[in-house]
């Protein structure tokens, strides 16, 4: 079941790329992702099997996107998470498979990623201070994030960093987080915050302002036009670093020309843009017994409706409104 032609939306852009989320759950309480009761969770049948996810996968695999990336709420919160990723990296037609964790609970899963060659580790890491982690995750945490990381840097994996800047929460310590690219991590990548739920109460920082900071503490940052992974980070050298300093800016230097992913919530619904409220239901068709055929129609002419940008500034009306959480980060 192979696609002779790739998946491409109404413009013109080659979709290869989907991010799949298999729990809406999480062990920390991020301020600008969950609030701090947490939320109440997607009921059992609401949430898809591993098993169907995996159905799903064969049905996206057949349409030409071979990259993955496993993310949730927290993923591997989710039980049998590190069984389904080994299940995915063998799957026929699957070229690269990727997490997005917090590293909480990374280190007893490290093992089983070196074994099945998980292709990358995103760690998602805010703060090195161990009070602000507190005053930003609502938890203790952060011995047991930093011990993942180092583990992770010490594998076979490739391993980068996820940082959101914001603006009186962690804005001091970007260089500290910075120095990790020094000699840990294949990248640091900061992340400018997305008015998404809960985030829209807080001020980001714009990409060239990090970019003016680093640059005051370490040097020059010089162009580096090299890709690491499958997103739509530029990346930039410093001399004496081994690592890449990544940024993600999507408010400040829209890319979605450039975009090549879907998103497969945990509840099923394939997003087409993660800034737009709408998608479509996957899970309904998938348990009435839609063939794997059939099911790559619906997808086929889902991605023909893929947006061609966000609508953050012109129209945030049409802006999703529900957290991270809920649709994978």
């Amino acid at each position: 079941m192979v696609s002779l032609s790739p998946l491409v939306d109404a413009h013109g852009r080659e979709v290869r790329y989907l991010r799949l989320s298999v729990t809406d759950r999480c062990n920390l309480r991020c301020r600008y992702c969950m609030p701090e009761s947490g939320v109440e969770p997607l009921a059992h049948d609401d949430i898809l099997r591993l098993e169907e996810v995996l159905s799903l996968c064969e049905s996206f695999t057949a349409l030409g996107i071979c990259k993955f990336k496993i993310t949730g709420g927290e993923p591997l919160v989710r039980w049998n998470a590190v069984s389904f990723i080994k299940k995915l990296k063998a799957m026929p037609g699957v070229e690269q498979v990727t997490i997005t964790t917090n590293g909480l609970e990374l280190a007893q899963a490290l093992p089983d990623f070196q074994q099945c060659h998980l292709d990358g580790i995103n760690l998602s890491l805010d703060t090195l201070d161990a009070e602000t982690f507190r005053q930003l995750t609502r938890r203790d945490g952060l011995d047991k994030a930093l011990q993942a990381l180092d583990l992770a840097a010490a594998s076979n994996i490739p391993l980068k960093i996820n940082c959101v800047p914001i603006q009186g929460v962690n804005d001091q310590e970007l260089p500290r987080i910075a120095e990790l690219a020094r000699e840990k991590v294949q990248a640091v990548r900061f992340i400018e915050l997305m008015p998404i739920g809960l985030a829209a109460q807080y001020q980001g920082i714009p990409a060239d302002r990090i970019r003016e900071q680093l640059a005051a503490v370490f040097g020059p940052l010089r162009e580096d036009n090299g890709k690491i992974g499958n997103g739509p980070a530029h990346y930039y050298a410093i001399e004496g670093f081994k690592g890449k300093i990544g940024f993600i800016d999507a408010l400040s230097h829209c890319f979605c020309q450039q975009c090549n992913r879907l998103r497969l919530t945990a509840d099923g619904t394939l997003k087409l843009c993660l800034a737009h409220d709408n998608g479509v239901d996957l899970k309904t068709p998938l348990r009435a017994g839609a063939s794997k055929e059939e099911l790559q129609t619906i997808i086929s002419e889902a991605v023909l409706n893929k947006p061609a940008h966000h609508a953050f500034s012109e129209h945030p009306e049409e802006t999703e409104g529900k957290g991270m959480y809920r649709i994978g980060g």
